[in-house]
């Protein structure tokens, strides 16, 4: 992958500024704070990918097996994504906030949330052998 340089930190910066100004706008127009509880998700989202990782066997030159911590990450991973998607949906459904509350923090969320991922794929190192 081609290396990152200053255009893709500026869009990046953008995106997320982008984000965490619909997540928090979805909260105080309607003076409801539930909806920062997505930026949470969010940001811990990536962490038991990241963590679990580290954990995988790497130093085996044919791995044909799955890796069951790899694995559990990933499940964690995905469990706090779609948690971020249906905690609004959820809140909304029970009234504590608005459906255009419930928009702004799913779309604020998602932006956040791959504004994470594009970083570390854009930045991460190249494994040599």
């Amino acid at each position: 992958m081609a290396t990152a340089g200053l255009k893709t930190i500026i869009a990046l910066s953008f995106v997320l500024a982008i984000g965490f100004l619909l997540v928090i706008l979805s909260s105080a127009l309607w003076k409801n704070y539930l909806t920062l509880l997505v930026v949470a998700t969010y940001v811990i989202a990536p962490i038991p990918n990241w963590l679990c990782g580290r954990a995988q066997n790497s130093d085996d030159f044919m791995d044909g097996g799955s890796n069951g911590v790899v694995d559990l990450g990933r499940f964690l991973t995905g469990f706090f994504v779609v948690m971020g998607i249906a905690l609004p949906a959820l809140f909304a459904h029970c009234y504590l906030i608005t459906y255009p509350a419930m928009i702004m923090s799913i779309i604020g969320g998602l932006l956040i949330y791959g504004t994470i991922i594009s970083f570390t794929m854009f930045f991460q190192e190249e494994q040599e052998f």
